[in-house]
């Protein structure tokens, strides 16, 4: 189980002995959820980024993981040019305006390297730093790293009939290698993060179960980042669309933080705040301060 309750993110520190908020920010016009939510015509805008950043800052976001390429399953590469043209813009302004963790959620060494000397705190990589050059990019920089599970090479392909023999067991074997991996590297413990990829390579049973026995990943070492927000096993558990999957969303918050989540990365922000910390208050027998 991770004892640990500071994440070191460049000069930042954050807290984790309660669960934090992650709030989502695609500068993408594609992502599944929100593609194109801070463009103006088809040009991204910095000042929409950023009122949108600002408002879940006040909705009690503790961190902003911005995104320059979908991940959505199927979605195809960005250009690395066009990658850094859409996220370093917006990670320097929000670096000068608000005091927030900035993750920036990328697979490219190129772009990790210029996001940490923008401003970004964390480097959140759904390949786990497996391109070429992405590991000894991320180890280099003194940011925090969120390592994924991920069936299969890509987004692209990831959903080509995932199958496993115990998905918890193997979920929790890569995270441990992974884990390792980055600590042989020189990466403190406590700069690291590890989320189980729900939505990545797995079917609606995969993440049920996943979800179900997520404890047994605490055993790993690292915290535990989650990722469930309007994802697709919410829709087809509850047979919604992408723009009502909230409070099957607001489920699967509640029971991560039971299960040991210390992050959660989502799109509604206020909402799962509230969620957050009334689960916390009954598994502390204590509504706090």
């Amino acid at each position: 189980m991770s004892t640990m309750t500071v994440l070191q993110c460049a000069e930042r520190r954050l807290d984790l002995s309660t669960a934090q908020v992650m709030g989502i920010l695609n500068v993408t016009p594609d992502s599944f959820s929100d593609g194109g939510s801070v463009y103006a015509g088809r040009r991204l805008s910095v000042e929409l980024a950023l009122k949108k950043a600002e408002q879940m800052v006040k909705d009690g976001a503790t961190l902003i993981d911005i995104g320059g390429e979908s991940t959505r399953p199927g979605a195809m590469p960005v250009p690395v040019e066009e990658e850094l043209e859409r996220v370093i813009p917006v990670v320097e302004r929000l670096s000068r305006e608000l005091d927030v963790v900035l993750s920036v959620d990328t697979s490219a060494a190129e772009v990790m390297a210029a996001a940490a000397t923008a401003g970004a705190g964390l480097l959140n990589d759904v390949r786990s730093f497996s391109r070429p050059g992405a590991f000894e990019a991320a180890a280099a920089t003194d940011l925090a790293l969120c390592v994924m599970h991920m069936q299969g090479s890509s987004p692209a392909t990831m959903q080509r009939r995932p199958s496993y023999e115990d998905v918890t067991a193997e979920v929790a074997h890569f995270l441990s290698y992974q884990q390792q991996r980055c600590q042989d590297a020189g990466v403190a413990v406590n700069r690291l993060l590890l989320d189980p990829g729900f939505g990545f390579g797995k079917t609606l049973q995969h993440n049920l179960e996943l979800l179900n026995r997520m404890e047994r990943l605490q055993n790993v070492g690292a915290p535990l980042l989650v990722g469930t927000s309007r994802k697709s096993m919410v829709g087809l558990t509850l047979d919604k669309p992408v723009d009502q999957r909230l409070y099957g969303s607001l489920a699967t918050v509640a029971l991560a933080v039971t299960k040991g989540a210390k992050i959660l990365r989502v799109h509604d922000v206020a909402a799962t705040v509230d969620v957050v910390r009334m689960t916390e208050a009954v598994i502390n027998e204590t509504a706090g301060e």
